[in-house]
């Protein structure tokens, strides 16, 4: 009798833990679904059609971390969003290949404001140079297409670019530099003073970047934030929607075409 004692509660008790495993996961997937729609409307990090967005808590169990309302780990991955100049030059979109951001330490300060603030943040911001290249050509408005490529010698915040093709009738073949800092990124090409265009990424609160290099598969940024907001600040205005992100001229793995921009005609 004991011993069938013992297997109705060994029994009951792995019954119970597979329950309270299968609750957790359906709580932390609709919790993530959320989150994700949070982080969509406040950053923008979805603005075209073949974007995608997900945010992941990875931590568990969720259930108890909700309870408490802190997080280990939130991380935060973006595809093929689009990013405007600030001066909303036409043509000046610029597909983003990925953003990768990883929040430790994330405390729900708010539930009804949804605010929430993370102690560290980590990750990288890609460009592909497809991307580069295409945007270049079309705030170029003359001359044949403009290649970029990777370089030698980036340092600190400013990657190093090769740069090739023609404009107003002169042949291009050097460097250019990509800087980033703050929450801005701009590209000067070689013979201008000033830079050639300039785009904002919306940021978390205190996320900045750090670092910039030209790598095989594009340029990555890195960016890191301390005492990080993820909700709403007064200083923050909303993210602007990108007029330039136009499902009718992307290509199959959204880095948009090097011709005229119809989302400005």
């Amino acid at each position: 009798m004991r011993r069938r004692w013992v297997e109705v509660v060994a029994v009951t008790v792995a019954v119970l833990a597979v329950l309270f495993t299968v609750a957790d996961r359906v709580a932390a997937h609709y919790a993530d679904k959320e989150a994700t729609q949070l982080a969509a409307e406040k950053y923008g990090y979805r603005n075209t059609t073949d974007g995608h967005l997900d945010v992941s808590i990875e931590s568990f169990p969720f259930l108890t971390q909700a309870f408490s309302q802190n997080f280990d780990h939130v991380s935060l991955s973006a595809r093929q969003f689009t990013i405007d100049t600030t001066n909303n030059a036409q043509g000046g979109y610029l597909p983003v290949k990925q953003l990768q951001l990883d929040l430790h330490g994330v405390q729900v300060t708010s539930l009804t404001a949804h605010s929430a603030g993370a102690n560290l943040a980590t990750g990288t911001l890609t460009l592909s140079y497809e991307a580069l290249s295409g945007v270049v050509t079309r705030l170029a408005d003359s001359g044949g297409p403009i290649h970029i490529s990777q370089a030698a010698g980036s340092a600190g915040k400013a990657a190093r670019v090769e740069v090739t093709g023609t404009v107003d009738g002169r042949g291009l073949d050097s460097t250019g530099t990509l800087l980033a800092q703050g929450d801005e990124i701009s590209l000067s090409l070689p013979g201008g003073g000033q830079p050639t265009a300039t785009w904002r990424v919306q940021l978390p609160e205190n996320v900045g970047f750090t670092a910039a290099r030209a790598t095989s598969d594009g340029v990555q940024i890195s960016m890191v934030g301390h005492l990080v907001n993820l909700g709403s600040s007064r200083a923050d205005p909303a993210p602007r929607p990108c007029s330039a992100g136009k499902p009718g001229r992307r290509s199959s793995d959204g880095e948009g075409d090097q011709g005229s921009d119809p989302g400005h005609r």
